[in-house]
């Protein structure tokens, strides 16, 4: 029996998952590594860490399943999107630290680009939104700011990219270096119509394309690793959002998904036509299979799931994440209590980088399990302000939400987010659709599973939660909502 071996490279963890045939979990691991915040607005992580914890968790899951490379059909990779990598080719080390995409150090450029006129035509060419979120920013700051980067990167001795790029380097000894085109939409350096390296773009930012990684279909064959004690093949690759759309078995236009992660995004699949945004969603490409390229429309929540991890290490009010929800069950609402996570800024539709994290209504009678409940409450919030730009785009009205992430197994906040989207939220019974997704478009490549129509047919459902709060309250709720909303906007930001 084979299996399928997808490696999910996140933001604060690294696992790896071995999935069969039938898209069942056979063995997990993971490994979560350190955050750096050396300045205020500032988040880096060591790629050797990043590296280093994701080939711990590749032979601990195949050594728990007592899996050899003969067993394994093939490698999907999916990661966490626009984090920047720059390093020597000729010793494989990176020449910094990697910059992480809720950094908001080059938020100030991003801002100038948006003055001096470029960002319609940066918008045009990419489908993004200018801001300090995606790579293209991160990079220039690296060249300019690295001793020697610039002038090493122009003599070909630097590669640039994102962390599935940086993973693909590392698993073939350095003989592969590439991306796919849904990791390269996110670097604001992609022309998504075109479907490559934009020379516009790369003048713009003082980016030589020496440094760039060839960019290659989603399901397709990038090369071999030999560090599972034999030859096997990683043959797809995709973003992690992108991937998540695809094991939720969104593959037809209108069909939706959200997960709920380190931040929140949601996709909404477009087919094989671009749509461009009025309400400040990002048009994205979803994947490339077969010589099509489909896209996707996207809403980005900065922090979800990130809260409850501060409300862990930051407030130290629960022990482990899975506590919130016991914890928030102890009242029946937050008290008048809200809770806007902009540790990093607003993303999706506000794109405000000022923004900072506020609570508001806080009273002596708030308790901890208030905060707790506001903090959830938050999330769905964010998630909501994206499906009303989302559906005004589309002109589709949503008839259920796929979700997904570590956060969607929390019941109350999987109802508070069907009332406030009046619609179904739908969690599958695989709710590793992630890893699912890198595995079925590495599967794909090599015949492991023959079409998405089989693909499709393994999608269950585990739990369905439907709409029961009543208009008047939900209205009362989301007035609440964006006078809170204004306050976090409000509030003043130090930033280098």
């Amino acid at each position: 029996m084979s299996y399928i071996l997808a490696l999910d490279q996140g933001t604060t963890s690294s696992r790896a998952i071995l999935f069969d045939a039938q898209g069942r979990v056979v063995q997990v691991a993971q490994k979560e590594f350190r955050q750096f915040f050396r300045q205020p607005g500032w988040v880096e992580h060591d790629a050797n860490e990043i590296w280093q914890s994701q080939l711990e968790v590749m032979l601990e899951a195949c050594d728990r399943a007592h899996v050899g490379p003969t067993d394994i059909a093939a490698i999907g990779i999916t990661n966490q999107r626009e984090t920047t990598v720059l390093w020597d080719r000729k010793t494989g080390e990176p020449v910094c630290p990697a910059i992480v995409w809720q950094d908001k150090r080059t938020a100030r450029r991003c801002e100038e680009l948006v003055a001096s006129g470029a960002a319609k035509e940066i918008t045009k060419r990419t489908g993004l939104v200018v801001d300090s979120y995606f790579s293209a920013s991160k990079l220039e700051w690296m060249l300019r700011n690295v001793t020697g980067a610039k002038k090493r990167a122009a003599k070909g001795e630097l590669a640039f990219g994102t962390v599935d790029s940086w993973l693909l380097w590392k698993l073939t000894g350095g003989k592969v270096h590439a991306t796919d085109t849904s990791n390269a939409s996110r670097t604001m350096l992609f022309n998504i119509h075109r479907l490559q390296w934009d020379e516009k773009l790369l003048e713009i930012f003082g980016v030589p394309e020496s440094v760039l990684p060839q960019v290659r279909p989603s399901s397709d064959v990038y090369g071999t690793t030999e560090l599972l004690g034999g030859s096997v093949p990683i043959a797809g690759i995709a973003g992690d959002q992108q991937a998540a759309l695809f094991g939720q078995a969104c593959h037809e236009p209108g069909m939706v998904k959200n997960t709920y992660g380190t931040g929140c995004f949601m996709l909404m699949n477009t087919g094989e036509v671009p749509v461009r945004s009025k309400n400040r969603l990002l048009t994205t490409i979803a994947w490339t299979i077969d010589g099509k390229t489909e896209y996707a429309l996207e809403g980005s929540v900065f922090v979800g799931g990130a809260v409850v991890q501060w409300l862990r290490d930051g407030l130290g009010i629960i022990k482990q994440s899975k506590d919130i929800e016991e914890l928030a069950r102890e009242v029946s609402d937050t008290g008048g209590v809200y809770f806007v996570p902009a540790f990093t800024g607003l993303g999706t539709p506000h794109w405000n980088p000022d923004a900072r994290g506020t609570l508001t209504g806080l009273t002596r009678g708030t308790q901890a399990a208030h905060i707790a409940r506001a903090a959830l409450d938050g999330i769905a919030y964010q998630v909501n302000d994206v499906l009303i730009a989302m559906q005004a785009d589309s002109q589709i009205k949503l008839k259920q939400l796929r979700v997904d992430g570590g956060a969607c197994s929390n019941n109350l906040l999987m109802q508070f987010q069907a009332d406030l989207l009046k619609t179904a939220v739908v969690r599958p019974r695989i709710q590793e659709t992630t890893a699912l997704g890198a595995a079925y478009l590495a599967g794909l490549a090599v015949g492991y599973w023959k079409s998405r129509k089989e693909i499709a047919k393994q999608w269950q459902v585990e739990a369905t939660f439907k709409p029961t709060m009543k208009t008047s309250h939900r209205e009362n709720l989301l007035q609440g909502w964006d006078k809170a909303l204004k306050a976090a906007q409000a509030a003043p930001a130090s930033r280098s």
